[in-house]
C-alpha cells in the first residue's frame, strides 16, 4: 500500500463516495460506487498499520486523533466495511439516490468514528450516523415513516447533546479527551457520556427508537440500519466502560425483555428489531463483565451479528419487495415461490439460535462462559433464558410465520439476483465463521485470530468451544426450546397473530405524552386569550409604574430626602452582592 494512502481513513471514502452518489444520475455508474467504495476502504483498513495515530489535528489548542487503528477497533470496522460491500449488492436492484448517498455517508460515519481516536472526533461522527441515517427511514416516503423518523433523530439527537456536554465535563476534569476508559460513573461528566452511549445502544426504557424506526425505513434501509448504530455504541461501551459493572445488570435485562415483545408482535421486521436489542444485550453484558476473554466474545459476537442479523433482515426485505407486507398474520406458505430466501433465512435462523457450526455458537459462548467463572449465576441463568428465546422468535418465528406455517396463498417471483447474492455472502459467513478448524486459519480461527485478545480466544477455542460438554448443553437447550413451541402451538396457547401495534414503553409519550399535550392546548384554548390579557395589564401597570418613578420626569429624578433614601438602598444592594461574591469565592 503506498505511503500517501496510508493515512486515509477507510471511513472517509465512504463519505465522499456517498456525497458523490447523491449527484450521480447515471444507475450504473452509482451502483458501482457503492461496490467499490467499501472494497478500497476494506483494503485500506487491512494495510493500514496498528496502533499509531496516522492523522491528527489540532482545533483550537485541543489534539483531535482523526484515525487510529487499533486491534479492538479494527473487527468492528471491518465487520462494519464488509456489511457495506453486502449492503450494495443487496440494492442494487434500486434507483434511489438519496438512499445509495445516505446509507454509503451512514457506514462512513460509523467507520470514521469507530476509527476515532480521541472524544471529540468520536462525537463529530456520532452525530453524522444520526444525521445520515434518519433519511434512510425518510426514503420509505409513507406518513408513519415521516413521523418515526422525526422522533428517531429526536433521541439520536438527544444522544449527541449528551455526550458534548460529557466531553466538556472531561475536558474540564482531566484536560484531555483521549480515549482512556471510565471507572467512576459518579462523576456528572462521565455519567452524561455512560447515558448518551446507552442511548445508541437501546438500553431498557431507551431502546423504542428502534423497534419504532427500524420496521418504517426502505427494504434496503432496515439491513443497513441493523448493522451500525447499535454496535457503534457497543465498541463505545468497550473502550470506555470495560469491566462496569452496572452494564452485567443492564444488558442481561436486554437480552430477556425482548422476547416477550417479540412472541406476540406481528410485523417480522419489528419481531427481529426486539432481536437487536437482545443480541445486543449480551454484548453489553460482556462489556461488564470486563475480563479479556468477555471482551473478546463481545467483539465476536458484533460481529457475527452484523451477518446473521442482516441475513434475517434481508430476508425479510425482500419478502417486503414481493409481496408488500412482512405481518406474520398474512404470511406463509412462501418457501413454494421464494426457495432460495428461504434457505438463507433458515441459515440465518440457526446462526442466531447458536446452533453448533454456526456462528453465534462460536461467538456468544465466550460471553456466557465468562458470566458464569465470574459467579454471576442469576446473570447465567437469565442469558440462557435468553439463549432459548432467540431461538423461539428468530429462530423458529420468522421462517415458520413467513415461508411455512398456513399457506396465504402468495404466489410470488424469487427475490432479484443481486438480493440473493447478498443473502448467499451474509449465509457463508454465517456458516464458515461457525466451523471448526480444519486447518490453521479457517473457520472460527479466522475470526479468532482478529480478535483483541488472540491468545485467549485460540485456548478458549482448544479447551471448551467443541467440546462434547459444550455441545450437548447447547443441543438440549435448543431442542427443549422447539419443543416448546411445537407444544405450545399444539394446544394453541401459543400467541395468535393478530393485526395491530404493539407498545412498549413508547406508550409513555405517545399515548400519555401525546394526550397531556392534547389536554394543554384544549386548556389554552379556552383560557389563553383571558391570560394573555391579563398579563398585558399588569405588565402594562408594571411598565406605567416604573416610568413614573424612574423616568426624567420621575419621582427619583426630584432629589431631597428620596434620593437620599435610593443612596442608602443602593449601598445596601451593593453590600449585599460582594458579601455573595466573597461567600462564592470562598
Amino acid at each position: 500500500m503506498p505511503t500517501m494512502l496510508a493515512g486515509l481513513n477507510p471511513g472517509w471514502v465512504l463519505i465522499i463516495a456517498g456525497v458523490a452518489s447523491l449527484f450521480i444520475t447515471m444507475r450504473s455508474v452509482r451502483q458501482v460506487v457503492t461496490i467499490a467504495a467499501p472494497l478500497l476502504a476494506l483494503l485500506l483498513l487491512v494495510f493500514a498499520p496498528q496502533n499509531a495515530d496516522l492523522v491528527t489535528t489540532q482545533v483550537l489548542g485541543l489534539k483531535m486523533v482523526l484515525y487510529r487503528v487499533d486491534a479492538l477497533n479494527f473487527i468492528f470496522s471491518l465487520a462494519f466495511l464488509i456489511a457495506a460491500v453486502l449492503n450494495g449488492i443487496y440494492a442494487l436492484h434500486s434507483d434511489d439516490r438519496i438512499q445509495d448517498g445516505a446509507a454509503l455517508f451512514y457506514a462512513g460515519a460509523a467507520v470514521a468514528a469507530t476509527l476515532a481516536g480521541d472524544l471529540m472526533t468520536l462525537f463529530v461522527f456520532w452525530e453524522l450516523t444520526a444525521i445520515s441515517s434518519v433519511f434512510l427511514i425518510l426514503r420509505a416516503q409513507t406518513r408513519a415513516a415521516y413521523y418515526a423518523a422525526m422522533r428517531y433523530l429526536g433521541v439520536q439527537v438527544l444522544s449527541g447533546v449528551l455526550l458534548l456536554n460529557g466531553l466538556a465535563y472531561v475536558l474540564k476534569s482531566r484536560g484531555d479527551l483521549s480515549l482512556e476508559a471510565f471507572t467512576d460513573l459518579s462523576d456528572p461528566g462521565v455519567l452524561f457520556i455512560f447515558i448518551a452511549f446507552g442511548i445508541k445502544a437501546a438500553f431498557p426504557l431507551l431502546h423504542n427508537w428502534l423497534q419504532d424506526a427500524y420496521p418504517k425505513a426502505t427494504v434496503v434501509g432496515s439491513v443497513v440500519l441493523s448493522v451500525y448504530t447499535t454496535k457503534l455504541a457497543v465498541y463505545a461501551l468497550a473502550r470506555m466502560f470495560p469491566g462496569q459493572d452496572h452494564l452485567i445488570w443492564i444488558g442481561a435485562t436486554m437480552t430477556v425483555f425482548p422476547v416477550f415483545f417479540a412472541v406476540i408482535e406481528n410485523d417480522l421486521r419489528r419481531v427481529l428489531s426486539y432481536s437487536i436489542n437482545n443480541q445486543v444485550g449480551f454484548m453489553v453484558c460482556g462489556v461488564g463483565v470486563g475480563t479479556p476473554l468477555a471482551i473478546n466474545g463481545v467483539a465476536a459476537h458484533a460481529f457475527a451479528d452484523i451477518f446473521f442479523k442482516g441475513l434475517l433482515m434481508m430476508s425479510m426485505g425482500a419478502v417486503l419487495y414481493r409481496t408488500g407486507t412482512v405481518k406474520a398474520s398474512q404470511l406463509g406458505g412462501l418457501h413454494r415461490s421464494m426457495p432460495w430466501t428461504t434457505v438463507f433465512c433458515i441459515i440465518g435462523a440457526m446462526a442466531i439460535s447458536a446452533f453448533p457450526l454456526f456462528s453465534a455458537f462460536v461467538t456468544k459462548s465466550m460471553i456466557i462462559s465468562e458470566v458464569a467463572s465470574a459467579g454471576y449465576a442469576v446473570i447465567f441463568l437469565m442469558l440462557m433464558f435468553a439463549s432459548a428465546g432467540v431461538l423461539e422468535h428468530s429462530g423458529i418465528k420468522i421462517p415458520y410465520y413467513a415461508f411455512f406455517g398456513h399457506d396465504s396463498g402468495l404466489r410470488v417471483k424469487e427475490a432479484p439476483f443481486n438480493m440473493l447474492l447478498a443473502m448467499g455472502i451474509a449465509a457463508f459467513l454465517c456458516i464458515f465463521l461457525g466451523l471448526p478448524a480444519l486447518f490453521p486459519g479457517f473457520g472460527h480461527e479466522w475470526l479468532y485470530g482478529l480478535l483483541p485478545y488472540r491468545e485467549e480466544a485460540m485456548g478458549y477455542s482448544h479447551h471448551h468451544l467443541f467440546s462434547f460438554e459444550h455441545i450437548l448443553t447447547q443441543f438440549q437447550l435448543l431442542v427443549l426450546a422447539i419443543f416448546a413451541f411445537v407444544l405450545l402451538k399444539r394446544v394453541h396457547a401459543y400467541p395468535p397473530e393478530k393485526r395491530g401495534v404493539i407498545l412498549d414503553s413508547d406508550w409513555t409519550y405517545r399515548k400519555v405524552g401525546y394526550n397531556l399535550v392534547k389536554w394543554a392546548g384544549t386548556v389554552w384554548g379556552k383560557a389563553g386569550p383571558a391570560m394573555t390579557a391579563a398579563f398585558f395589564r399588569i405588565t402594562s401597570r408594571a411598565y406605567n409604574w416604573i416610568e413614573a418613578a424612574f423616568s426624567p420626569r420621575g419621582e427619583l429624578a426630584r432629589g431631597g430626602v428620596l434620593n437620599g433614601a435610593m443612596t442608602i438602598w443602593t449601598a445596601a444592594l451593593l453590600g449585599i452582592v460582594l458579601l455573595l461574591s466573597f461567600m462564592a469565592v470562598g
